[in-house]
C-alpha cells in the first residue's frame, strides 16, 4: 500500500512545525519512522512544496518524488486535491496502483505502527471501503454553546435536551484525530470525500491522537513521549 505524509510548509501556528525537533527528532521523523515498520506499506512518499522538509524527510528514508505544486500549497487547498494529486503522480510516473492508500498526518507524533498495523488490519477485516481514525470528544456535543453578540449562551442546538445530563448519561461522540485515513482513490476522485456507507472507525487513545498545532501541543507531545520512556525504563529494570 502507498502511504502519503502531507507537509506542507507554511503553518500559520506554529510556523516550521513539520521540521521543529520533539524530544531530539524532527516532527515528520516520527510519522515516516512508524510508516517504514508496517510491511503492508510498500512505499512512503511526502507531497510538500518546502525543500527543509524534503531533505529532512530523505533524510528519514521517505521518498518525496516531486514537489508540491504552489496552487496545492495555499492555506485554501483542499486536502484531497492534495492527495488526488499525489496519487495520479505514482500512478503515472512510477507505474503504482492505489486503488486504496493511506495518509498519515505528520503532525501526531505519538500514533505508532501498532496503530498503522491495527487500522489496517480492521479495513481488511471489515472489507471498508474507507477508514478513518478517531478519539472520543473531549466533552459531550450537548454541551457545546454559543454566545451571541449581547454576551447571551444560547444551546447550539446539538441534542438539547440532554444538555444538563453528566457527562457519563450522555452518549459518546468521536471526531477525526487526524492520525490514520485509508481512503478508496476512486470514491475520492469522483465524490470528494472521505466518507461512505461502509467507513469504519479505528478508535485510538487520546495519549497517542495529541495533534500538533501549537507550542502547547508540542510541549504536551514531548511531555506525554518522556513519560512513556520513563515508564518503559522502570520496566526493563
Amino acid at each position: 500500500m502507498l502511504a502519503i505524509i502531507p507537509a506542507r510548509g507554511g503553518s500559520k501556528g506554529l510556523p516550521g512545525k513539520n521540521v521543529k525537533e520533539l524530544c531530539g527528532k524532527p516532527l515528520i521523523a516520527y510519522t515516516i519512522e512508524a510508516a517504514q515498520q508496517v510491511k503492508e506499506i510498500d512505499r512512503v512518499i511526502v507531497t510538500t512544496d518546502s525543500p527543509e522538509i524534503a531533505e529532512v524527510a530523505q533524510k528519514y528514508g521517505a521518498e518525496v518524488p516531486f514537489m508540491r505544486p504552489k496552487y496545492l500549497a495555499e492555506d485554501t487547498s483542499l486536502a484531497c486535491d492534495v492527495y488526488l494529486h499525489a496519487v495520479e503522480f505514482m500512478q503515472s510516473q512510477a507505474q503504482i496502483e492505489a486503488e486504496n492508500f493511506i495518509v498519515l498526518l505528520p503532525t501526531t507524533p505519538l500514533r505508532n505502527c501498532e496503530n498503522i498495523k491495527e487500522a489496517l488490519n480492521l479495513f481488511t477485516e471489515t472489507r471498508a471501503k474507507t477508514l478513518i481514525s478517531m478519539v472520543e470528544a473531549d466533552v459531550p456535543i450537548s454541551w457545546y454553546y454559543r454566545v451571541d453578540e449581547n454576551g447571551k449562551i444560547k444551546n447550539a442546538g446539538f441534542d438539547e435536551q440532554n444538555s444538563s445530563n453528566n457527562r457519563q448519561d450522555n452518549a459518546k461522540y468521536y471526531i477525526p484525530n487526524g492520525a490514520i485515513y485509508i481512503l478508496n482513490y476512486k470514491l475520492l476522485k469522483e465524490k470528494r470525500t472521505y466518507y461512505s456507507e461502509n467507513t469504519v472507525a479505528y478508535i485510538m487513545e487520546r495519549s497517542n491522537s495529541i495533534d500538533i498545532d501549537t507550542e502547547d501541543d508540542m510541549l504536551y507531545a514531548e511531555f506525554m513521549m518522556k513519560l512513556r520512556e520513563n515508564r518503559i525504563r522502570k520496566v526493563g529494570n
